[in-house]
């Protein structure tokens, strides 16, 4: 694939191929998604350091010295004041900022005392069960909302629809942790389905792997199920009342033709925007459900990171995590250009 550009402009240089359109709009788009893609790329560099600065001056002004967290109560004066020269935690915040800093360009975003590894790696071995959990909870709500959007706005005003409007502020209401024990206590204590807590690898076997993670994804996926689905419904009710899809209509268009070929591809662009932003919150969602759950992922070490004053960890960690969510973003704005051909890369917001 890097060959591509570089194919791309000697062929269309040629003079036999320099009249044949449709190859230059090719080429002329593959320059267009290139220098969009480095543009978005290129504006993650100051809101990625706006992160920085507010995450790391808002933890280490937080009250609690790590250096007395991690010798314990018995620790001695001396013995704290040497761990926190070692930590560099007696330099002046502007110093410790910088060289944090400096070492993000190199690709090292510090050292866990309380893991004795590099964040890194830390996160890497926390990184399997909350991206399992946010998959599954993400096609949980996919897969629920579409439909319930798509029922509700064609009966709109029905009494299937306003059923389906309570289930959605019912969901949105209720929260995550209530709804996991909830969960928690049919499904595993009385029905016995499922286990309480706990985790296993995918390496253990696809069942044994579900068995654990179906309870955590339903009680984070229901919640961005009754978004989704609300944003479903309000686009599909805008395209059903469009000029074009009452042309469908009269020309004697099958309704699932009408319904699903027509209107929720033009209603897609907005529920596209829910679900890309749906997933960046499941980060957040994830830290209280991992840990009603007891699930080893990244939620879970955020939470013990925060216990024992790591800075280094959770500094790493919520960069890693905006990262994420940015580039989540930037997959969302790429497809839009692929569902609706009217979506230009070129065109001005």
């Amino acid at each position: 694939m890097p060959a591509l550009p570089i194919f791309i402009k000697e062929f269309s240089s040629k003079k036999e191929y320099q009249n044949d359109q449709p190859y230059d709009r090719f080429a002329k788009g593959i320059c267009q998604l290139k220098r969009y893609i480095l543009t978005r790329l290129l504006s993650l560099i100051p809101v990625l350091l706006i992160v920085a600065i507010v995450v790391f001056f808002l933890i280490h002004l937080t009250p609690g010295d790590p250096a007395s967290v991690i010798l314990g109560p018995q620790a001695s004066p001396a013995e704290v004041e040497q761990l926190r020269d070692k930590l560099g935690l007696n330099l002046p915040l502007y110093q410790q900022f910088f060289d944090w800093f400096i070492g993000l360009f190199r690709g090292d975003l510090g050292w866990s005392i309380s893991q004795n590894k590099s964040v890194l790696d830390a996160f890497l071995e926390h990184l399997g069960p909350t991206l399992s959990l946010s998959i599954l909870a993400q096609t949980i709500s996919i897969i629920l909302a579409i439909p319930i959007g798509i029922i509700a706005a064609r009966k709109r005003g029905s009494k299937t629809d306003q059923f389906f409007m309570v289930l959605v502020m019912l969901g949105m209401a209720v929260p995550s942790f209530l709804l996991g024990l909830l969960l928690m206590q049919l499904f595993g204590v009385k029905l016995k389905w499922f286990p309480v807590a706990g985790y296993e690898p995918l390496s253990a076997g696809v069942w044994n792997h579900l068995r654990y993670m179906i309870m955590p994804a339903l009680a984070l996926g229901i919640i961005q199920t009754a978004v989704i689905a609300r944003m479903t419904r309000s686009s599909m009710l805008d395209v059903l009342s469009a000029n074009y899809i009452k042309t469908a209509k009269a020309k004697g268009l099958k309704q699932r033709i009408v319904i699903y070929k027509h209107a929720l591809r033009n209603a897609s662009i907005a529920i596209i925007t829910v679900v890309g932003e749906s997933f960046g919150s499941l980060i957040a969602g994830a830290v209280v459900t991992e840990t009603v759950f007891n699930l080893p992922g990244i939620g879970q070490l955020i939470m013990n990171s925060i216990l024992r004053r790591d800075y280094a960890v959770i500094q790493g960690v919520i960069l890693l995590a905006s990262v994420s969510y940015l580039l989540v973003n930037l997959i969302v704005d790429l497809l839009y250009g692929v569902i609706d051909p009217r979506v230009r890369l070129n065109r001005k917001a």
